[in-house]
């Protein structure tokens, strides 16, 4: 009895999961806990890893505010160019883990749809965090400005590749006019 094609189709799929790679590798876990007070707020997007809802979104923000049941959390870009009008995403956020404060579950349209996010990194003295999902499939460089300085945006870096994440493959949308 022979198990040859039992054999070819594991290294088939062993193949197709080493050349997926990012989309099957888990995020890494939050490094540090988060301080509540200095996530709320206005962030700018300077970074992101591809995704179809944001595809040709420029000058993303992300706006935190607490609320009685988590947060209220309103996301922006502008698709295609900045002279374009807003696109905004408006969703509820709740704390899923009170040792770090650093994931969240949020839900848009009403509850219909809900993702993890979680704060991988967050440097609030230089003033960026790094927001990803679980999966390791999604990733944002967020900013307190529009703009990070070089330096920043250098160590930003530095940290995701240092995270396993394929810089390479980062966009980075046209910042933000306030």
């Amino acid at each position: 009895m022979t198990f040859k094609p039992l054999r070819s189709l594991a290294v088939a799929a062993i193949a197709a999961v080493a050349l997926c790679g990012q989309a099957f590798a888990a995020a890494p876990q939050p490094t540090a806990r988060v301080d509540l007070s200095k996530m709320m707020g206005r962030w700018y997007e300077v970074a992101r890893l591809p995704n179809k809802t944001q595809r040709g979104c420029q000058a993303g923000t992300v706006d935190w505010v607490r609320s009685t049941d988590g947060f209220s959390v309103l996301q922006t870009c502008r698709k295609g160019s900045l002279a374009a009008p807003k696109t905004e995403w408006k969703a509820k956020a709740k704390l899923l883990d009170a040792s770090t404060n650093a994931k969240f579950k949020m839900s848009f349209f009403g509850g219909m749809i809900s993702q993890e996010y979680w704060v991988i990194d967050n440097r609030p003295e230089q003033g960026w965090l790094l927001l990803g999902t679980p999966g390791g499939n999604y990733l944002w460089l967020m900013s307190r400005r529009p703009a990070l300085g070089s330096q920043a945006k250098a160590e930003a870096l530095s940290r995701i590749r240092q995270l396993g994440y394929d810089v390479g493959r980062l966009e980075l949308p046209l910042p933000a006019r306030d």
